[in-house]
């Protein structure tokens, strides 16, 4: 039996409804996994990749 903590409690991963998604463009690399209980979201996880340091070259840009 595999559990997944989530908002109501730990939960065997049998009931719940899974659904994921990601996003790749030039800044990042996004996905994510949701757990959903009967049309409630239980559960959500998230991984964020930055691909470049946007901040240094958001201050590059303003010096010019």
């Amino acid at each position: 039996m595999v559990l997944v903590n989530t908002t109501k409690g730990e939960m065997d991963i049998t009931l719940l409804e899974k659904k994921e998604g990601s996003i790749d463009n030039d800044h990042e690399v996004t996905s994510w996994v949701e757990y959903w209980h009967e049309g409630e979201l239980v559960h959500r996880s998230v991984n964020v990749h930055i691909k470049k340091n946007v901040l240094a070259s958001g201050i590059a840009a303003e010096i010019g």
